[in-house]
């Protein structure tokens, strides 16, 4: 089982992450956080890397749901989805699939909430 789901697509890195955002929007995710990679890297350590951001993705009903069914879970949240640039006007969006992250979990109400979200999360990145 991959970790992911991804999807390369042609355009403007800011504009999709907009895209990426309102298709979340649409599965009930917001964006928590969002790291700008290429960003952190330069200042932190002088490193020039490609454009890289990583959104931190929340389904609030789902995230509580998960909560209650696991306690620690919260190791494991947000969801993320990266938009990498591979090359000139090219990137990828690739989300994590919670279904493997959650393998080492031993609980079946987890396991259940987590083939709903993977459902969710596999939507936003076909629709892209």
């Amino acid at each position: 089982m991959k970790y992911y789901f991804n999807k390369t697509l042609n355009g403007n890195f800011d504009q999709i992450i907009e895209k990426v955002t309102e298709e979340l929007k649409k599965e009930g995710f917001g964006i928590l956080t969002e790291i700008d990679v290429k960003e952190t890297l330069k200042n932190k350590l002088e490193i020039d890397f490609k454009r890289y951001k990583i959104l931190g993705a929340c389904n609030p009903v789902y995230a509580h749901k998960a909560l209650l069914a696991e306690d620690k879970i919260g190791t494991m949240l947000p969801c993320n989805v990266i938009v990498q640039e591979i090359s000139t006007g090219i990137f990828e969006v690739a989300a994590v699939n919670p279904m493997a992250s959650m393998q080492s979990v031993e609980n079946e109400d987890l396991a259940k909430i987590a083939e709903e979200i993977q459902s969710k999360l596999k939507s936003v990145i076909e629709n892209l």
